[in-house]
């Protein structure tokens, strides 16, 4: 008989206490299709969450049916709505049909509302990001809207543009006095991008109004604690660039320090 194969100890690993346990966040991914269908997320959403937040991911399928939303957030510290090619479907909150169905992302809309709301009612942080916000406004029954006015902030994907000129822009937003990014930041007016179709057009309901776009008073970024635990939400994108953003490393920062202060509980 083979003899059980065990990973040799590390020869520090028996001095002293062990290091304190990573918080675990979880990162929606999204269904694509790259010859056969397949569950992505871009890996510039991972890197800041390890490396400022100091936290381990673990990525969550965007499939219904392959998990279950109440047993992942009694296991999960925090959680990560991401920015994503596709919209939220109109369908969950009141709005027109969509001409292109191949906009939408049905699983991925199922999936984030249902873990973000027991993650939420469990006392989990919960952020978001792009479609991450428009998610979050929608579960707090706000609005969306595709009629977004014309502005540098608001480029869609478009062919014959690459990836990185996508990001390659900047536009004013204003941060609300008192809120967590103002405080984090130390500024009241930050320059960000933004890649998306659609925006904020009725705030959901408790949510606070973190950061707006002077120029046509979009709805840039809100927050709130409803059951103990913050949720944050942002229309930018903070993970492109990060290393050199101030605004991004602050948003990755209050991300760990929420993780840290639910992993500690």
């Amino acid at each position: 008989m083979t003899a059980p194969f065990f990973l040799p100890r590390p020869a520090h690993a028996a001095a002293g206490p062990r290091p304190p346990r990573k918080p675990v966040v979880g990162v929606l991914c999204c269904n694509e299709v790259h010859e056969r269908p397949i569950q992505a997320v871009a890996s510039r959403f991972i890197e800041p969450l390890s490396r400022v937040s100091g936290a381990s991911v673990l990525l969550v399928p965007a499939l219904a049916d392959a998990l279950d939303a109440v047993a992942l957030a009694d296991r999960l510290d925090g959680l990560l709505l991401t920015g994503s090619r596709s919209n939220v479907a109109a369908a969950h909150y009141g709005g027109a049909r969509e001409a292109c169905e191949s906009a939408l992302d049905h699983q991925r809309d199922t999936v984030a509302l249902a873990l973000a709301a027991h993650m939420i009612e469990a006392g989990r942080p919960v952020f978001g990001i792009c479609r991450g916000l428009q998610e979050l406004n929608v579960l707090f029954g706000g609005t969306l809207t595709a009629e977004l006015p014309a502005g540098s902030h608001h480029l869609g994907e478009r062919d014959g543009v690459p990836f990185e000129a996508l990001f390659d822009h900047d536009h004013d937003v204003a941060l609300v006095e008192g809120g967590l990014l103002h405080a984090s930041i130390g500024s009241s007016d930050i320059r960000v991008n933004s890649v998306h179709h659609q925006g904020i057009d009725r705030l959901g309901s408790g949510l606070s109004t973190e950061a707006i776009s002077p120029g046509d008073s979009l709805v840039e970024a809100f927050s709130a604690r409803p059951c103990g635990a913050p949720v944050l939400a942002v229309q930018w994108h903070p993970e492109w660039n990060y290393a050199q953003r101030p605004e991004g490393r602050a948003f990755f920062g209050l991300v760990g320090d929420a993780l840290r202060e639910r992993a500690d509980a």
